[in-house]
């Protein structure tokens, strides 16, 4: 009965359809769109109110995104839980420090790697904040308003993606 939990993909429509019911519900609940990157935010605060707590308390974006462990925080641990306990249940649970393919394109090196893909995450939350949401709060809840704003987002995310990815990696031999 419970098989599906254990597959390695699930079908993108019942994805689709349940991050649907997810923003639905959100809405319902807590009348606010699900996104995750204020939740980042957050967290910068908690760790800042550590060493700087007077700068949080005068610094204008951390009123308006206070440190707290809210919602979207808790959504952001069930996204990590749920990943980790899905890869456990499907049997797909591995690390995989260096891909293949970026190995063949940039080499072995862990500390290149790790290193791209923390410039990578900073100029993904850098930009989110920017563009004032990031691709759930867009992508998912902004789009399903219609917001032309989220759609323009959406769009620029995946042709910014392409292109990169075109940049970064180039035409891979498909034949061997």
């Amino acid at each position: 009965m419970m098989k599906w939990l254990k597959a390695k993909r699930w079908r993108p429509y019942v994805a689709g359809a349940l991050i649907g019911f997810l923003s639905w519900f959100t809405f319902l609940t807590v009348d606010r769109p699900i996104g995750v990157s204020s939740a980042v935010v957050r967290t910068v605060a908690m760790a800042e109110s550590v060493a700087a707590p007077q700068h949080v308390k005068t610094n204008l974006y951390f009123q308006k995104f206070p440190a707290s462990i809210d919602w979207e925080w808790a959504l952001v641990a069930g996204m990590l839980a749920g990943a980790a306990l899905s890869s456990r249940l499907s049997g797909s649970a591995s690390v995989e420090r260096v891909p293949e393919l970026w190995m063949r394109r940039f080499g072995p090196s862990v500390a290149k790697r790790y290193a791209a893909a923390f410039l990578g995450g900073v100029l993904l939350i850098g930009g989110a904040r920017l563009a004032g949401g990031c691709t759930s709060g867009h992508g998912i809840s902004g789009s399903l308003q219609l917001a032309l704003s989220s759609w323009t987002f959406f769009l620029t995310l995946f042709a910014s993606g392409v292109a990169a990815a075109a940049w970064l990696y180039g035409k891979e031999d498909r034949h061997g």
